[in-house]
C-alpha cells in the first residue's frame, strides 16, 4: 500500500494497482502548487464530508478519470445529480470493493457545500486492503468513538488531523492514536493557511515523547506499508 500527501487533507492511496484520492483540494492550496490535477490517477475519489477544502477539486478530477465516488448519502447524491458515478454510504456501514473493505466511521466536525447547503454527517474511512489497515479521520474532534474501531480492526497506520483550531490538535491526536490503538501516525490538516500552521518538531517530540511516531511528509511525499 502506498500513500501520497498531496497538501492539507488530500491523500492518494494505491492499493494492488487500484488508485483512490481522499478529499482532493489541490487548485486551491499554494502550498500545492506544483501538484498538475490532470496529471492523477483515480478509480475511487473518497471525501470525508463537503467543506471546500475537502471537495474543490472533486468535479474535475472524476470528469478526467471516470473515478467513482464514495461519501455519504447526501454527497453521494449531490455529485450523482451532476452526472458523476457515485456509492453512497453512511455511519457504521462497511462495503467489500475491488481493492479491499472500507467502513464508514463516525467523525464530530460541520459538513456543508460552499454555497452553504446541507452535507451530511462529516466521517472517515477504515480501509483494510493489501493486508494492511488504516483509518483516515477526516476532520473531527477528539471523539470516544473512536475507541470502538481497534475492537474490530488492528490498525497498521492512523491518519490524523493535527493543525488544530479547526479539529484536534497534536494533544488531541495523541490521545486519538491511544484511542484507535495506533502508534503509528501520519499527520495531516495542517500548516495550509494561518490558523492551523503548527511547530513541527515540537509535535514530532511530542509525539516522541509517547513512544509514538508522527510522520509529516512533504507536498508530493510518499511512505509505503
Amino acid at each position: 500500500m502506498k500513500i501520497t500527501f498531496y497538501g492539507h487533507a488530500c491523500l492518494g492511496i494505491e492499493v494492488d494497482g487500484v488508485n483512490i484520492l481522499v478529499d482532493p483540494f489541490i487548485t486551491g492550496n499554494e502550498k500545492a502548487s506544483h501538484i498538475d490535477i490532470n496529471s492523477l490517477k483515480a478509480d475511487y475519489i473518497l471525501i470525508t464530508h463537503a467543506h471546500q477544502d475537502h471537495i474543490l477539486d472533486v468535479e474535475a478530477i472524476a470528469n478526467n478519470t471516470d473515478a467513482v465516488i464514495v461519501s455519504n448519502y447526501e454527497i453521494a447524491t449531490h455529485f450523482q445529480n451532476k452526472g458523476l458515478e457515485v456509492h453512497p454510504m453512511n455511519h457504521g456501514g462497511s462495503w467489500d470493493f475491488d481493492f479491499g473493505v472500507v467502513k464508514y466511521v463516525n467523525a464530530i466536525h460541520t459538513s456543508s457545500f460552499p454555497d452553504g447547503s446541507y452535507g451530511g454527517q462529516p466521517g472517515g474511512f477504515v480501509i483494510e486492503g493489501e493486508h494492511k489497515n488504516i483509518y483516515i479521520a477526516g476532520d473531527t474532534a477528539l471523539t470516544m468513538d473512536m475507541k470502538l474501531i481497534p475492537m474490530q480492526t488492528t490498525l497498521d497506520l492512523a491518519i490524523l488531523p493535527i493543525g488544530d483550531n479547526f479539529t484536534m490538535g497534536i494533544d488531541d491526536a495523541i490521545l486519538a492514536s491511544d484511542f484507535v490503538a495506533c502508534d503509528k501516525v501520519l499527520g495531516y490538516h495542517f500548516d495550509t493557511f494561518g490558523y492551523i500552521e503548527i511547530d513541527h518538531e515540537v509535535a514530532k517530540r511530542k509525539f516522541f515523547d509517547k513512544n509514538k511516531d508522527l510522520m509529516l511528509l512533504d507536498v508530493g511525499e510518499s511512505i509505503e506499508l
